[in-house]
Formats: structure tokens, sequence, C-alpha cells
């Protein structure tokens, strides 16, 4: 059984936040990981994505404002928020992709939720105006 379990970090000056995602069971390091967020009567969008390498891909509105890693050891995934904004209030959910080989992989399909086995409950995220 495969478990992601979110947490929000600290909150720091000029509206920043550090959100973590906690991964128990299968091989982590396997697994390629993303961020969504959804708000209130709004389709789930995507965030940010991260790969086993490390390397990542960030949503048009995450560019220049978010940062996504990962720790393979600790088996951690994060997402640093800064300059936050009212409009990225939302319920924030991480989300892990069990590489499946002979899979055909679409064009951003890291950017798709269907593309995800396995998620977490998520963790909301308030930022007032």
């Amino acid at each position: 059984q495969v478990t992601l379990v979110e947490s929000a970090g600290s909150v720091q000056y000029g509206e920043s936040l550090r959100l973590s995602c906690s991964v128990s069971g299968g091989t982590f390091n396997r697994y390629d990981m993303g961020w969504f967020r959804q708000a209130p009567g709004k389709e789930r969008e995507f965030v940010a994505f991260v790969r086993t390498s490390g390397s990542s891909e960030l949503a048009d509105f995450s560019k220049g404002r978010f940062t996504v890693s990962r720790d393979n050891v600790k088996r951690m995934m994060y997402l640093q928020m800064d300059n936050l904004k009212p409009e990225d209030t939302a319920n924030y959910v991480c989300a892990a992709h069990n590489f499946r080989g002979g899979q055909m992989y679409a064009s951003n399909w890291y950017a798709s939720p269907g593309s995800y086995d396995y998620w977490g409950q998520g963790t909301q995220v308030t930022v007032s105006s």
C-alpha cells in the first residue's frame, strides 16, 4: 500500500509557505511526483512536477514563484511557494506516478491528474487579500 500525506511548512515573511508530502510504502525513488490544487467549484489544476532524478516542470502561474523538489532518502517532496497571491488559495494535493513500461506518454502528460496512481488527502492553503 502506498500512502501520501501532505503537511504545510512554516509561514515565511513575504507571504511564503513550504508544503511537504511524505510517502510511505512503495519504491519512492521510482515515482515521478506531482502537485495539484483545487479551489471550491473549480477543476483540479496542475501546479508542479518533479521527476525521480530531481528535474522539474512548472505550470505557467508557478514559474518565478514556486519551486518543487524531492528528497529520495527522506521519501519527501516539497513545494516552496513565494510571493503568494489570493488566487493561490486552494486545497493542495500531492500525487505519485508509478511508471509503466510500454506506456505511451503524451506531451505534458505530467499535467494530467489521470496520469497519477496515488493521491494524498490534501492540505488547505489560504491567502487573504
